[in-house]
């Protein structure tokens, strides 16, 4: 079945239908009209997959999606013009151009933590880029699942865009067929077997993973507010966000004072007792919830609670910890912020140099010199400045990874960039040929070189 769908996308691809720019802004236009229909359907499924707020799930799964479908209606006109670029005077007179053209056939496989959004978000530049498409959404989020794939059966051709469901052993077969590019969210683990799948056919991959993303805390500034944006940011989705702020690196001189603070900021959000909040999600399961529980295993936390039947784990913070802890070794993708204190920014940068690179850092401070110290010395695949998460809903932003937080870029006209070969066009003309190029070689080289010097 799934070699026969690929089969079918490749021999649509060939007739050439999604090459033309306004096929794929109709498209486009289709699938946001499917989307506004499904809204409804869309929460409910989310809600419970996942039992979070209505708040969060329109914001960041359905209005990141539609705001990103508007910009592509608007821009893939002039994104996907015939872009000139200079041309050297040893190669004049010629005309030098860029040409974006599509992939073929592209593969998206999605997570469960944002099973609508981080399928969508791919697919809208793979389509726009004039790709068929396969999409695998997680069958973790099986609600979800549902609702993603009667959106895209329903509206949309199999041969030009499909959307299978199933489980692992599905995903593997699928990474194992030519497709032209596979585009996979998720954790390292399954990346690696996903790009080692993907090897065997040298089909390129980009690959969005999570990792450690550290938050930094340098002292001074409004330490209410500072709290509050990490307390929103860490527990946002429970926890269950590859880009929230995995642990805190805070100077000691307002550890105290930012422990309180993002304490009382729980108390704030979620009341006394947030299980009973209905702003506050659940574990996705409870082979994810055992391996949170794991990591805090043997540590004494005041005001931790949980609930394995409820799958409910209480947002928490915990000073009590070492860096040489398994919580600090491992991603913990769950309602738990460990913090650390540090004396200077050297020790900082030193400690995050032997991380390995996370896919944000979070900054929090006014001076320049220390945000400069953090860009320049330190690797990620971005860094935020006095917030967290946010930087992920700018569709002008270059998002992903970098090293074991993933490879390759997209939103916007990245993802464009990602979903497209670049193609390069240079049409000369026989107005001048230079003779020295051809054989017989007669000029010596130093005076070749000081014709190529001239001619650059």
């Amino acid at each position: 079945m799934i070699e026969n769908i690929v089969n079918s996308q490749k021999k649509y691809f060939k007739q050439g239908k999604t090459r033309n720019i306004d096929f794929r802004i109709d498209n486009l236009k289709k699938l946001k009209s499917a989307i506004l229909r499904s809204e409804d359907n869309i929460m409910e499924a989310i809600s419970r997959d996942m039992g979070r707020p209505a708040t969060e799930i329109y914001t960041s799964e359905i209005y990141t999606v539609i705001y990103e479908l508007d910009l592509f209606i608007k821009k893939l006109k002039k994104w996907t013009r015939l872009r000139k670029v200079k041309t050297p005077l040893a190669l004049k007179p010629a005309q030098s151009r860029i040409f974006l053209e599509p992939l073929g056939t592209v593969l998206i496989l999605s997570p469960w933590n944002y099973p609508f959004q981080l399928s969508f978000a791919p697919l809208i530049g793979a389509l726009a880029a004039g790709n068929c498409i396969v999409i695998k959404p997680s069958e973790i989020s099986s609600n979800t699942s549902g609702v993603i794939t009667r959106i895209i059966n329903e509206n949309f051709s199999g041969d030009y865009i499909y959307c299978v469901e199933g489980g692992s052993d599905i995903a593997e077969e699928l990474t194992k067929q030519p497709f032209d590019h596979i585009f996979f969210t998720g954790s390292g683990e399954i990346g690696r077997e996903v790009l080692k799948n993907a090897a065997f056919n040298l089909v390129p991959a980009t690959l969005e993973l999570g990792g450690k993303c550290p938050c930094i805390v340098t002292g001074g500034g409004d330490i209410k507010r500072i709290a509050r944006r990490i307390a929103w940011g860490k527990f946002f989705n429970a926890g269950q966000t590859c880009m929230a702020p995995d642990y805190i690196l805070v100077h000691k001189s307002v550890k105290e004072e930012l422990l309180k603070e993002i304490r009382l900021c729980i108390k704030n959000f979620y009341g006394q007792d947030p299980s009973k909040s209905g702003d506050y999600g659940k574990i996705i399961n409870r082979k994810h919830f055992d391996r949170i529980l794991k990591l805090v295993e043997g540590k004494n936390i005041a005001d931790f609670k949980f609930n394995r039947e409820d799958l409910y784990i209480s947002p928490t913070v915990i000073d009590d910890v070492s860096r040489d802890d398994d919580i600090m070794k491992n991603e913990i993708f769950g309602p738990i912020l460990p913090v650390l204190e540090y004396d200077n920014m050297d020790e900082v940068t030193d400690y995050l140099a032997l991380q390995p690179t996370p896919l944000n850092i979070y900054l929090f401070t006014s001076n320049k010199g220390k945000i400069k110290k953090i860009i320049e010395n330190t690797r990620s695949g971005s860094v935020t400045v006095n917030d967290v998460i946010v930087q992920a809903f700018s569709p002008y932003l270059p998002f992903g990874g970098i090293g074991e937080s993933g490879m390759g870029k997209y939103r916007g006209m990245n993802s464009l960039l990602t979903f497209s070969n670049r193609k390069s066009i240079m049409k000369r003309s026989f107005f001048m040929d230079l003779s020295f190029r051809y054989p017989p070689y007669k000029t010596a080289i130093s005076r070749l070189k000081k014709y190529l010097k001239i001619l650059r």
